[in-house]
């Protein structure tokens, strides 16, 4: 057990240079801000942080509870510091989503975990592929969604199994090292960084220098929550940087030339909020500085009192990104940011690199869509199989839940298309399976009240049916809860789960629904909510098919589904 810090004493895992120096602390607690002074744990997750680092766990699920079985864990690792090597007990079986919020964690969860496996910058090679097709298949039983952050999630995962798991995947290069917890989370990034052939600039190598430095890193292992990154430097816009604590999006600087805008203080769940720049042009060479100075802006100064106000938006919001840039240069970078330019509009009618492009070495990249990223084993192998087939040694997965096959030469495009539509996984898919995207849903989520894949994959089926010739670029995206996994507020159709009053009086799994999301646009903004729009899973493919036959009928010349839901009535949202 690790000794406890005195009152003002950084707690485990604190200490790193540069950072500024300690406010004396008052008497009032306040937001519970290390950098005020302020250690004393507020709440009980803060407490078991501060009882032990949460990397530490993973010599006792080693040691003693993959040998002594689910029921030697401690509670506190169970639900607490487990989640920094990637675990999450899932829900039991057979608990409908009228429980949800009423039950005690022990008795929604069961002996059971989810399995997070980062993969940094969506990049994986055929071997890692294939590895996590063989994990999933052994350990598993053939579960592997594809995240809409480019991870991999297992299920029905034992705690006995898990240290064969990590040799597996680590044998690799694969890691669940901080894939959940109060630390910094997969790096997303550009799936086609390095090779697609209208690149502003490759930010490979800082998601790899930060991987290298600062994943798994005692010094930033406690934040006061999650700390969610994303690098690109696609002029597609293609990594939702307005929703991440920190992003570093591609622009060119008239002086100093291709370089990253620097965004701070996104996220959505309950309170969404879109991240802000900060005015700064950052280098390649500096990327991984300044990012260590914005998560350790958070780990000093943000909110440790109240979890839902834990996010760095909050500090954000509060300070403003002029104070918040002064106090990076001033504490941590000792240094001035060179001022620099926005990013331009994307171009692209889609920015999920679906379907056959060049790459800027002649040969093609291969995005193709399965439904709402559900995979299973066997399948993942079979995707292995056929890229190494057609020559290509590298994939990747994207944060619209698909895939890409990399380095292709011009003469194996076809035979390679034939082969992933054979196991319908489409390169050219309808709207509205390239569109569709869905959390893990009640079927395994303790927090879920609806289901989600069954209920997006049985969507996409009707639509394709009923609107067979609609071809515009539209997103559909169904989360089980109000946490937004599935970035709900910023979808053209979100749909939150919750339960709903269907004709018959009685409660039924349903929806509320947040109309006209959008990122990457000029004016991105959150879907409206419409008071008392809700629909049930039974009348959802009829709600949207009406809802896309009104817009068609009055949308104005290349009008988007999310410019003409923002103008329409309420009648005509119905």
């Amino acid at each position: 057990m690790a000794r406890t810090p005195e009152p003002d004493e950084p707690q485990a895992g604190a200490a790193v240079a540069p950072r500024p120096a300690v406010r004396k602390a008052t008497r009032h607690r306040g937001e519970g801000q290390w950098a005020m002074g302020h250690y004393t744990p507020l709440n009980a997750n803060e407490q078991f942080k501060k009882d032990d680092d949460g990397l530490n766990v993973r010599t006792r699920i080693e040691t003693i509870y993959s040998k002594s079985g689910f029921h030697s864990i401690d509670p506190a690792d169970l639900r607490g510091r487990m989640r920094w090597w990637g675990l999450y007990t899932q829900r039991r079986q057979g608990i409908d989503g009228g429980r949800t919020a009423i039950l005690e964690p022990h008795e929604l969860e069961d002996e059971y975990f989810m399995l997070r496996v980062r993969i940094d910058g969506g990049q994986l090679t055929v071997a890692q592929l294939r590895a996590i097709g063989e994990a999933s298949e052994q350990y598993a039983r053939g579960t592997a969604d594809v995240t809409d952050r480019q991870n991999v999630q297992f299920h029905w995962v034992r705690i006995e199994d898990v240290p064969a798991i990590w040799e597996k995947l680590e044998a690799v290069g694969l890691s669940t090292t901080e894939a959940c917890g109060d630390c910094p989370r997969v790096v997303i990034g550009s799936p086609v960084a390095g090779i697609a052939a209208d690149e502003i600039i490759d930010g490979s190598w800082a998601i790899d220098e930060i991987n290298r430095k600062y994943i798994g890193n005692p010094e930033y292992s406690n934040l006061p929550r999650k700390f969610k990154t994303a690098i690109s430097g696609s002029p597609l816009l293609d990594v939702v940087h307005e929703i991440n604590d920190i992003a570093f999006v591609g622009v060119v600087h008239p002086e100093h030339g291709p370089g990253f805008d620097l965004w701070v203080g996104g996220g959505l769940s309950t309170n969404p909020k879109l991240g802000v720049r900060l005015g700064a042009w950052v280098p390649l060479q500096d990327v991984p500085d300044v990012w260590a100075g914005v998560i350790g802006i958070f780990r000093d100064y943000g909110y440790r009192r109240l979890r839902n106000r834990a996010r760095l938006k909050f500090l954000v919001a509060d300070w403003g990104p002029a104070k918040f840039r002064q106090i990076l240069q001033d504490e941590y970078l000792k240094r001035e940011l060179t001022d620099g330019p926005g990013p331009d509009q994307p171009s692209g009618r889609w920015r999920d690199h679906v379907g056959v492009h060049p790459q800027n070495d002649g040969r093609f990249y291969v995005g193709f869509a399965p439904k709402v990223g559900r995979l299973n084993g066997k399948l993942i192998q079979q995707i292995a199989d056929l890229a190494a087939e057609h020559g290509s040694g590298r994939l990747a997965t994207t944060v619209e839940q698909k895939l890409i096959v990399l380095d292709v030469e011009q003469d194996r495009i076809d035979s390679l298309v034939v082969g992933l539509e054979a196991l319908d996984l489409r390169v050219t898919p309808s709207t509205f399976r390239r569109g569709t995207l869905a959390c893990t849903g009640i079927e395994y989520c303790k927090l879920a009240i609806v289901d989600t894949k069954d209920r997006g994959r049985t969507l996409i089926e009707e639509l394709e049916r009923r609107l067979p010739e609609f071809d515009e670029p539209l997103s559909i995206n169904i989360n089980g809860c109000p946490n937004a996994c599935a970035r709900i507020q910023t979808a053209d159709i979100g749909l939150k789960g919750q339960l709903v009053t269907d004709g018959d009086g009685q409660q039924v799994e349903g929806f509320q629904v947040h109309l006209g999301g959008s990122l990457g646009l000029e004016n991105a903004a959150f879907g409206r909510k419409i008071r008392g729009l809700k629909v049930t899973s039974a009348e959802l493919p009829d709600y949207v098919e009406r809802l896309l036959t009104r817009y068609q009928a009055d949308r104005q010349d290349g009008e988007r589904f999310a410019q003409w839901a923002v103008r329409a009535n309420e009648e005509q949202l119905s």
